[in-house]
């Protein structure tokens, strides 16, 4: 498998590249300044380097030079504006393989790239593999790195956790995560959804029953706890049990005992307990719907998935897996988003967070009969939903200065991002952050 290093500033459209190249059977690795760039290549070999002209620390020429210095036979192909072919066309002298104007057509890059590697057409059949196989994405914005950052800390620990966040934000995949990352990994992990159990049957799912204890017992019956010894059970949507099913289940916590129903035996459950919750807990227990000392036997380590709409920076990375996802699936190939329908994304909501664009992506994927997912494959939610106006528009001169760092900080100090919210392009940022010195 060939190797690709992509380096490139502007996080759409690396991802969008990258997403389409490993479709392709490449190994590729984005990074967005030539600093980063350099220190990769020192520790790491590649096939061919895909170099953006322009970066935030220097440019596409300085990382040429360096290339070529010192690994000399290090292919790099430049990606270039049609503005700059003039630079390009020095790339070429500097010693770049090749060079390709943006927007990039996909095949013709593919072909560029077999000519300067010297290998013939490759393949790859990730597409082709179940929905299982894929992965989920973590996610580079700051509320992601600081949720995987608590899963990290609490996971090798046997805390108890309760898990909060929206309808759809991904609950049981953290749960799964902390229980994999803990020294109970190689025993069962039992999940249970408090939503979906009819009340009267509750204590015989956590704790189990034998034949004839109650109508309908026609067999003895493992309960969830019991199933779950030495490994983790995880309690989904737990607001929702009734007050008497808290008292058992806070009872069985306490004694690390469970009784069946049924018989008078007690057995001794060694478990881990992962709750969950899309309700505000504090507010049911004011409201006498949950036990308040309940809550803190559940309640030891909090963490808090955040909704999609907080994590905007990672919206195209969860966009391009679910598209993995929806190709394998529906066994198609479609190879990306076009840039109107990555500025709905953008720019919508999100109220069903990551179940809803998972949805979303797998509607249009099975509606799309071109390469990219277009407006037109979208539901209504998304093509009639108002948009935000999320520009900060530089009207007066004098306040540049701070509107531009504002721009920044909203953007993570992401150049392409933060030039979006001021209406500008790339380029006259660039010069306005070295006319003020904030470059």
């Amino acid at each position: 498998m060939l190797s690709v290093l992509i380096v490139e500033d502007d996080i759409t459209f690396s991802l969008m590249l990258t997403t389409w190249l490993g479709k392709k059977g490449f190994e590729v690795k984005a990074l967005s300044s030539v600093s980063d760039a350099k220190r990769q290549i020192e520790s790491v070999s590649y096939d061919l380097i895909l170099s953006d002209l322009r970066l935030p620390d220097g440019d596409g020429i300085d990382l040429l030079k360096w290339v070529k210095e010192k690994y000399a036979s290090l292919p790099l192909i430049m990606m270039t504006s049609y503005a700059e072919i003039q630079t390009a066309v020095q790339a070429i002298k500097l010693g770049a393989s090749d060079y390709i104007a943006k927007p990039l057509n996909p095949e013709e890059l593919l072909s560029k790239i077999r000519e300067v590697v010297k290998t013939p057409a490759v393949e790859h059949t990730s597409a082709k593999k179940s929905p299982e196989g894929n992965t989920y994405i973590e996610g580079q914005s700051p509320a992601a790195r600081q949720l995987f950052d608590h899963v990290r800390l609490v996971a090798p620990t046997d805390m108890s956790v309760l898990i909060t966040g929206a309808s759809g934000t991904g609950k049981e995949y953290i749960a799964r995560r902390i229980h994999e990352q803990s020294n109970r990994s190689k025993a069962p992990f039992i999940a249970v959804d408090c939503g979906a159990i009819p009340k009267d049957l509750a204590a015989s799912e956590f704790f189990g029953h034998v034949k004839g204890s109650f109508t309908g017992a026609i067999d003895n019956k493992t309960g969830a706890f019991v199933a779950a010894h030495g490994g983790t059970i995880f309690l989904d949507e737990i607001g929702n049990l009734t007050y008497e099913v808290q008292v058992q289940l806070l009872r069985a916590l306490q004694e690390r005992k469970v009784k069946p129903i049924g018989t008078n035996e007690e057995i001794a459950i060694n478990v881990r307990l992962i709750s969950a919750t899309n309700e505000n807990l504090r507010t049911a227990i004011d409201k006498g719907d949950f036990r308040e000392d309940l809550y803190h036997r559940i309640n030891e380590f909090t963490v808090r998935i955040p909704d999609l709409k907080e994590r905007k920076e990672d919206l195209l990375l969860f966009a391009n897996n679910f598209l993995d996802q929806a190709n394998a699936e529906l066994q198609k190939d479609i190879i990306g988003f076009d840039s109107e329908t990555i500025r709905l994304f953008q720019s919508y909501s999100w109220p069903g967070n990551l179940r809803q664009m998972k949805n979303v992506i797998k509607y249009a994927t099975l509606l799309a009969t071109g390469r990219y997912i277009t407006r037109r494959e979208l539901p209504e939610e998304l093509t009639e939903a108002p948009e935000k106006d999320t520009r900060i528009l530089l009207k007066d001169e004098t306040h540049e200065c701070e509107l531009i760092k504002r721009a920044l900080q909203e953007s993570n100090n992401n150049k392409t991002r933060a030039a979006q919210l001021l209406g500008i392009d790339r380029k006259a940022l660039y010069n306005k952050l070295k006319l003020y010195n904030l470059d």
